[in-house]
């Protein structure tokens, strides 16, 4: 589920999301406890009837890449990007694959066109990534436990609680790119969710990692006297949502809202990073050539 890049360094988690209205109620109310077997189940339920349809929906998303000091401040500029984002559904992927995916098309850097052949960066975010909620499908969720974790609130919406945590670490998949380095982290997720007690609503997710992880620098990407190894100290994420209003035909979805992610890296070229997602300009398509707000 974690998905880094950088430069001898690497990404900031890269998580995007949709996710729309089940309705299906629990019929739990504040105060009583929330067994996480069914609450995990009908949340799971949700997300997949949700992939069937959310091929349909067309966001901008806003990105600022954000270096951190020590006291992880502002350090410098941000670099800013704004892309078009969809999400890719395929239910018959392996299991290795992730059946939804974000497909991103770049729209603009630092608010102006990209330029014919423009290399990405290596924090930017990659143009296909997973879309996070497929962990919550019937087959994937034997990759990890989840405990109840009570009842909470997100703004001022009563919310069930389940937290998650991956069965066991599987070794690090490494991608060097020139100086650039992709990584993926199966089995070494935690998290929590907040979802309505009645709607099953997914209002919010956190995500980290289980601990540190050390990764091996090549020779021939390591400076002169530097470390052979990079340590992922901390890769932590958070998703809210928005109800988002369609019309031709009326319908409200529930759909991302921003992502705040913050990555510590020691040994890296980018030790310290906050990237920032925000969406906005929902689309649906309704035909094969008609976009409706």
């Amino acid at each position: 589920m974690l998905t880094f890049s950088s430069t001898i360094g690497l990404r900031t988690a890269q998580l995007a999301v949709l996710a729309s209205v089940l309705v299906m109620s629990m019929h739990i109310v504040e105060g009583q406890s929330v067994p996480a077997e069914g609450a995990v189940a009908r949340v799971g339920d949700y997300v997949e009837r949700y992939y069937a349809r959310a091929q349909s929906i067309v966001v901008e998303e806003n990105v600022a890449i954000q270096p951190l000091g020590l006291d992880l401040r502002h350090d410098g500029f941000a670099r800013r990007l704004t892309y078009e984002l969809r999400v890719e559904w395929n239910p018959e992927a392996a299991d290795d694959e992730s059946p939804a995916k974000v497909t991103r098309q770049l729209l603009a850097i630092n608010g102006r066109p990209p330029k014919a052949g423009q290399e990405p960066e290596c924090l930017d975010p990659r143009s296909t990534s997973p879309e996070p909620l497929a962990f919550l499908l019937p087959d994937r969720r034997h990759k990890f436990f989840f405990k109840a974790a009570g009842l909470g609130r997100v703004g001022d919406r009563a919310a069930v609680m389940i937290d998650y945590r991956s069965v066991k670490p599987e070794l690090p998949k490494v991608e060097w790119k020139k100086e650039c380095v992709s990584i993926d982290l199966p089995g070494r997720a935690r998290g929590r969710i907040w979802a309505d007690p009645e709607t099953s609503e997914i209002l919010r997710l956190d995500e980290g990692i289980t601990g540190l992880v050390d990764i091996a620098v090549p020779r021939e990407q390591q400076r002169t006297g530097g470390p052979s190894f990079m340590t992922i100290e901390r890769a932590d994420s958070s998703i809210r949502y928005r109800r988002i209003p369609f019309t031709n035909p009326d319908e409200t979805l529930l759909l991302p809202s921003s992502i705040d992610t913050v990555t510590i890296v020691r040994n890296s070229g980018s030790p310290r990073v906050r990237i920032s997602q925000t969406f906005g300009n929902y689309r649906r398509f309704v035909t094969g050539s008609r976009i409706v707000p």
